[in-house]
């Protein structure tokens, strides 16, 4: 189970409370009814609460800010006096004014390690005193042989160097190096080229260090005048649905899309994440722009509520559906779908039936919230009255209202019944 919950979900949790408790008989009601409709602990929304009160004034405390400078000096302070520990210790160590022999300085580290200190707090006093040592020096000396990295690291440094330079005799007899074609190659090709000669197992680490140690840099194409804008639906996923909007499991097929309602600032934009499965919302995220981080946030919601579930999403299983839109095109958002082993789809342009069943969320959602005053009374006059609303209309969504398409039962039952079914009691032989 995640123990860190997403900032944006967090501050929604706190801006609901600051902006509804007067509308609950105390805060502490106001506290359990959106800890109940976000999915968070009880008490870790009250403390949210409090400290947003001390930092806005409200109430008296130590502010946040106050907090991390406090926290920072009292760090600060320890490695000070962990800094004049050392130096006090390495007062006659250091006082001849050239620098001690190698077996010296290790014995000294090796001394100071043993009364508690870090190395790398010994290694950075005796560094800002002009003793040039690292930490994998005083680990190889420990272990007494040289570490496998500076010998495959030599190696691929001679290796680049005999193939990069060649010796060339001139006309009068004299020898004088000059570079090799090879030379020209980046860090990839640079690493392709001694695996398949003389160092099959060069590692890209080692060659880029390499190439770093000798000055070496890939030949780069000039930039040129670019006179033709691609559209922005150019290159996108193609459609793995097909319009099927069925699955045999939770969190086989994720669909997503975004819309739209007037408030008296403007316009607000609400992200949903439905799984075809249950027909469950998994995350939802409102923002007063169409910003790539409209349909980013709600994704790692959604990863994270299902991780805190227990069921979290593994690579290669499941599908993130969505339409054309450039939010879902952008290269942050298929980055991230790509980095957590998600596949993406993407429909048609300008077809709503190949997000059908986003689409049908879409429109209820205004039916039975928007436009109605079940979830918030009045008109919709900031961010915050959105946010409202919709938070009770998706607890609703999920943990009450009846669908006709699961046989008459809630998502969240559909979900436990499905999980129920895996998790079936051991029956006596």
């Amino acid at each position: 189970m995640p123990k860190k919950i997403d900032p944006a979900l967090r501050e929604r949790a706190v801006r609901l409370v600051r902006e509804h408790r007067s509308e609950y008989p105390s805060t502490t009601a106001a506290v359990a009814a959106v800890a109940r409709q976000e999915g968070v602990g009880h008490e870790s929304l009250r403390r949210w609460v409090a400290q947003a009160d001390i930092d806005a004034g409200d109430r008296e405390g130590v502010t946040s800010e106050e907090t991390a400078e406090i926290r920072r000096l009292k760090a600060e302070n320890k490695r000070l006096r962990e800094d004049v520990a050392i130096l006090k210790a390495a007062t006659f160590f250091l006082r001849g004014g050239t620098r001690p022999p190698q077996p010296l300085i290790m014995g000294f580290i090796d001394q100071l390690r043993a009364e508690g200190h870090a190395v790398e707090s010994i290694i950075r006093v005796l560094r800002e005193q002009g003793v040039q040592v690292a930490a994998r020096t005083y680990r190889a000396w420990r272990t007494g042989r040289v570490a496998a990295r500076t010998l495959s690291d030599a190696l691929v440094l001679d290796a680049i160097r005999d193939v990069v330079w060649t010796s060339v005799t001139m006309p009068d007899g004299t020898q004088r190096r000059t570079m090799t074609p090879e030379g020209l190659y980046g860090r990839r090709k640079m690493t392709a080229l001694l695996r398949r000669t003389t160092v099959p197992d060069a590692s890209a680490g080692a060659v880029d260090r390499a190439m770093r140690l000798l000055g070496l840099e890939g030949a780069r194409r000039t930039k040129t005048v670019r006179t033709t804008i691609p559209s922005p639906d150019g290159v996108r996923a193609g459609d793995l649905l097909n319009r099927d909007f069925t699955a045999p499991r939770p969190d086989h097929t994720w669909v997503m899309d975004f819309t739209y309602c007037r408030t008296w600032t403007g316009w607000v934009y609400v992200a949903f994440i439905v799984d075809v499965f249950s027909q469950r919302i998994v995350a939802w995220h409102a923002q007063t722009t169409k910003h790539v981080d409209l349909v980013m946030i709600p994704l790692r919601m959604a990863l994270w509520e299902r991780a805190r579930q227990g069921h979290p999403v593994r690579p290669r299983q499941l599908r993130a559906h969505s339409d054309a839109g450039s939010q879902y095109t952008a290269v942050t958002y298929t980055d991230k779908l790509a980095l957590d082993g998600i596949a993406p789809s993407i429909g048609t342009v300008g077809d709503a039936f190949d997000n059908a069943l986003m689409e049908t969320i879409n429109g209820l959602y205004k039916a039975e919230c928007i436009r109605t005053t079940i979830f918030h009374e009045g008109p919709y006059r900031t961010l915050a009255d959105v946010e409202y609303a919709t938070a009770g209309w998706v607890d609703w969504y999920n943990n009450r209202r009846l669908h006709g398409s699961l046989g008459m039962a809630t998502p969240n039952e559909f979900e436990n019944a499905h999980y129920a079914t895996l998790n079936r009691a051991p029956q006596p032989a």
